[in-house]
């Protein structure tokens, strides 16, 4: 068995497109863990806020079968195939740790982006605070309190959500 770690984020329709990705999540990996979700600004382009949080899974996939369900899922809710980096989302979901493993594909783990961004960094500690970054050797919740939190603003919003 296998923690994962999976960021979710939408701009688009967002309440819809998160309750989607959740229910979908939940018919593929049955019981999730859910950080609080939050608002927060567009990244890297100018556009709607966007709405994130972080999932925990206990899975016996391979990493290169979560990768490719979470595309699945992605495409079935509306990504399009040529979607740009820097652009809107209906559903946007990104493997962003599978145990310790340390690679480059199927995807980037641990993600990159773990470190940059407040909306990937606070649900994180949030729902795995004692965890250890694979490289970093730090955990979640000190990356957290050491974060910049004044260079992205958050905040809490409702999730309206049963599993």
């Amino acid at each position: 068995m296998a923690q994962i770690y999976i960021s979710l984020g939408s701009n688009v329709e967002r309440e819809h497109y998160v309750n989607a990705g959740l229910s979908a999540l939940a018919k593929v990996y049955g019981q999730l863990t859910l950080s609080s979700l939050f608002e927060s600004e567009a990244i890297g382009f100018s556009g709607a806020a966007f709405y994130n949080l972080v999932i925990g899974i206990t899975t016996t996939h391979s990493v290169e079968q979560v990768a490719e369900q979470l595309r699945v899922i992605e495409f079935a809710h509306g990504r399009s195939l040529d979607a740009k980096k820097y652009s809107p989302r209906t559903l946007d979901l990104d493997l962003l740790l599978f145990d310790d493993l340390i690679c480059q594909s199927p995807a980037q783990l641990p993600r990159d982006e773990i470190t940059k961004n407040a909306f990937v960094l606070w649900p994180l500690a949030e729902v795995a605070p004692k965890l250890m970054h694979p490289i970093l050797n730090i955990s979640y919740q000190q990356l957290w309190q050491n974060y910049d939190k004044a260079s992205q603003h958050l905040r809490k919003v409702p999730l309206n959500w049963q599993q």
